[in-house]
């Protein structure tokens, strides 16, 4: 039996979910370290990647100078050019569909919801982002080139989460690799 695409979309989120939390539940936030979740349906590839602002700008506040101001501009354009940053497989034929990116500290909230107030002195921020590519529907992309590292030199580890039409799986990548697999 063939799940409609809208099940289909719910099912792998509800597996990410399930499969991160117990996964990153009571997790230090270590500088260097991102989460990234790969979800593979027909038609479409997310990434969701959760990380400290330090590891893509350096400081975890609100930029205090025209430098650091500039830094954060610099490293918002590159997460904005998601295609660049993660390359799929190209006989898959995706495009970049939306980015959405959460930072209160910078000002960056989801659409129509306040900005929560900046993170106490000594608390750490992170950014949260959510990557959308639509692809061709009988699409079957064989890996996502990561480049994280290649964009931020303060990323140091990313830790994977992957679920995908064949099931579900955890890696890590470490500088240099930045190829992960999307196929079982």
């Amino acid at each position: 039996m063939r799940l409609p695409r809208h099940a289909y979309r719910a099912a792998l989120f509800a597996a990410l979910a399930a499969l991160a939390a117990p996964a990153w539940a009571g997790k230090a936030h270590q500088h260097g370290v991102a989460q990234l979740d790969v979800a593979v349906e027909p038609g479409r590839v997310t990434l969701d990647l959760q990380t400290p602002l330090d590891g893509l700008v350096g400081f975890e506040r609100v930029p205090r100078t025209d430098a650091e101001r500039a830094r954060v501009d610099a490293a918002l354009a590159k997460l904005r050019d998601a295609a660049a940053l993660f390359r799929i497989d190209g006989a898959a034929g995706c495009k970049l569909a939306q980015v959405t990116l959460n930072a209160p500290v910078l000002g960056l909230t989801p659409t129509g919801t306040a900005a929560p107030a900046a993170p106490a002195k000594g608390e750490h921020a992170d950014l949260d982002g959510r990557f959308e590519f639509a692809c061709k529907a009988d699409a079957k992309p064989a890996f996502v080139e990561v480049g994280l590292f290649e964009a931020f030199s303060g990323m140091k580890r990313i830790e994977l989460q992957l679920v995908l039409p064949r099931g579900q799986m955890k890696a890590t990548l470490a500088r240099p690799a930045t190829r992960v697999a999307l196929a079982r």
